[in-house]
């Protein structure tokens, strides 16, 4: 698990006195950013060179969340890797109560399109890091098959060029994730590193 604390803010409240339904998805966004861009072995590594695209967010509000001095606990597991994507499950929480529970979609973006690419291996480590011990093996399973298709000599051509693996290779879990190319329009990461508000710790 990966744990981001974040602050509420008195701007985050609305008319209603509890904070903005939309203001809760910007937490889930930072959680997000946190791990996949500020994460220090996505820093040291040189992960999502290009950034991710959001593509999709599924959300369940389940308590009203107030204002107060105490951080939130933005909690993120990785449920499910595919060719290009990973689904990501997001609680929102403070004192022991789940405030909202998301699922959300991130997808890596390829340079030259702005579209989806295939995750690298390394990138599908350290993402299977944050997988339950089962998927996490698979996962794993499935980056080292890459790996090793795309550096073992083929018969034919020894000395030679190394074998690439299929695209199909990179698949273990899921089918590709497409993306629409509205999906794109502002919701690519910035190329600028945001002013910090949060604080991040590993689970």
């Amino acid at each position: 698990m990966h744990v981001l604390s974040c602050p509420t803010r008195w701007s985050d409240v609305d008319e209603n006195g509890h904070i903005n339904n939309a203001r809760l998805v910007g937490y889930v966004q930072e959680g997000i950013y946190d791990l996949f861009r500020h994460h220090e072995i996505a820093v040291r590594e040189s992960l999502f060179p290009f950034g991710f695209i959001i593509a999709r967010h599924e959300i369940d509000y389940l308590e009203q969340l107030h204002h107060r001095p105490e951080p939130l606990s933005v909690r993120l597991v990785v449920e499910r890797l595919g060719r290009s994507s990973a689904q990501v499950e997001v609680n929102v929480c403070r004192d022991r109560i789940t405030f909202m529970r998301a699922r959300t979609v991130v997808v890596a973006r390829d340079r030259e399109s702005g579209r989806s690419r295939a995750l690298s291996p390394a990138e599908r480590i350290f993402l299977s890091a944050f997988m339950a011990d089962a998927a996490r093996a698979q996962a794993l399973l499935a980056a080292t098959t890459v790996t090793a298709a795309t550096t073992v000599p083929t018969a034919t051509a020894v000395g030679a060029a190394t074998a690439v693996a299929p695209a199909a290779a990179v698949s273990a879990t899921a089918p590709a994730q497409r993306v629409p190319a509205g999906a794109a329009a502002g919701m690519v990461t910035p190329s600028r590193r945001p002013r910090r508000r949060c604080h991040a710790s590993a689970g």
